[in-house]
């Protein structure tokens, strides 16, 4: 670390989510496993929707890019908890920890208004099905895909532009296993009250806008499906669990941290662990588990492949 009056820290001390030896080869083990798992089952999916052209509708090209999000929310930053466990010191240049705060944003943002138009989508084909295929054809689909990924950015980037300028040049030791914005910026050497507040303001606009419109359209399409009678009804429900299931998965640890945002936690960065691995782990698993649709459009690119390796 350079120090000096006016020197800046060059890299910061991550303590990980344990000091215990025992513990961190448990969590090597651990998180090496669940790593895989989620890429793998998460690109299995992308590769499902792009190969299955019955799935090649709003709702499947949409989780179709939900999984894409939720593999690089789980790489920003596991694959160097995971390098971590092993080695000491655990630091991170302060390139590198802005890249992670500036990653973090922008698939979490992306991820939250990419579910608000999943939810849109639902409540289109739930509650204006005769209206579905004019409504959300696949050019606003794209449109809302895309506009959810410009907002993931511009959020990021709001947040990062007066961050990476603040003056750090004494305390660098961050209490988590990758480069928390909340607790980064409480290390830089100057009075950090608006920084919070601008924090606060723009992470907190944009999870509450985003959980209010996800608990509106639900709301909605929860009283619609209770009100039908209709041989679909059943699937409906089922595809809409799935969607709420997720969404309670991914906001629940959010709303948790932010709660306190500045006021470190020791169990903050374990909830931290389960939006960033154990959502897009679980993510595939409900979509795949839940969905006939996905698991038959599986079946048959396993028996294409399986056809294609006989036939050498």
């Amino acid at each position: 670390m350079n120090q000096g009056n006016n020197s800046r820290v060059a890299e910061f001390v991550l303590l990980g989510l344990s000091s215990s030896w025992e513990l961190q080869y448990f969590f090597f083990m651990l998180f090496n496993f669940l790593y895989i798992i989620i890429v793998l089952g998460n690109l299995l999916i992308v590769l499902t929707v792009i190969s299955e052209p019955a799935l090649h509708t709003p709702m499947y090209i949409m989780l179709n890019n939900l999984s894409i999000l939720d593999v690089f929310l789980a790489t920003y930053a596991t694959p160097k908890m995971i390098h971590d466990f092993l080695h000491e010191p655990k630091t991170i240049s302060f390139e590198g920890c802005m890249a992670q705060i500036f990653l973090l944003h922008v698939f979490a943002g992306g991820e939250m208004v990419l579910l608000v138009a999943m939810a849109y989508d639902r409540y289109v084909a739930i509650c204006k099905p005769l209206h579905y295929a004019t409504i959300m054809n696949l050019c606003k689909c794209r449109g809302l895909i895309v506009g959810s990924w410009v907002i993931g950015v511009m959020h990021s980037l709001s947040q990062l532009a007066f961050t990476v300028n603040l003056p750090f040049c004494g305390p660098n030791v961050v209490n988590s296993y990758y480069c928390d914005l909340t607790l980064v910026i409480k290390l830089a050497c100057t009075d950090t009250y608006i920084p919070e507040i601008l924090v606060l303001t723009n992470s907190g606009l944009l999870s509450l806008i985003c959980f209010l419109l996800l608990l509106i359209s639900y709301t909605i399409i929860l009283a619609t499906v209770h009100r039908q009678a209709s041989g679909g009804t059943s699937k409906a429900l089922s595809t809409l669990s799935a969607h709420i299931t997720v969404v309670v998965l991914f906001f629940g640890p959010l709303i948790f941290i932010y709660i306190w945002p500045f006021e470190s936690f020791t169990i903050d960065k374990f909830i931290s662990v389960f939006f960033t691995v154990f959502t897009p782990l679980l993510n595939p698993m409900i979509y795949t588990l839940r969905n006939k649709d996905v698991k038959e459009a599986m079946k048959r690119l396993r028996n294409q492949h399986v056809a294609s390796k006989e036939a050498f």
